[in-house]
């Protein structure tokens, strides 16, 4: 799996899984709950991830969808 974008912002989040869900791309939302029970403090932001073969075409649909600026650094 890949992180493709770490944020505190919800309503972020939910635009992304909307548009990976439309784009038929598998994802997964870790530390959903921690960051809502610590009031979406810096220190526990929610981390969306993708298989790393959908990673390019996931990229690409945050880019076209205008939330480029959100994206994590590439693979390592």
């Amino acid at each position: 799996m890949e992180e493709i974008i770490r944020t505190g912002d919800p309503v972020l989040v939910s635009a992304v899984e909307a548009l990976l869900s439309g784009e038929d791309i598998d994802y997964l939302v870790a530390d959903r709950h921690v960051s809502a029970l610590e009031a979406r403090i810096a220190a526990f932001p929610m981390r969306i991830l993708v298989a790393t073969e959908d990673a390019p075409r996931a990229r690409r649909a945050i880019v076209e969808a205008g939330w480029g600026d959100t994206l994590r650094v590439g693979p390592p």
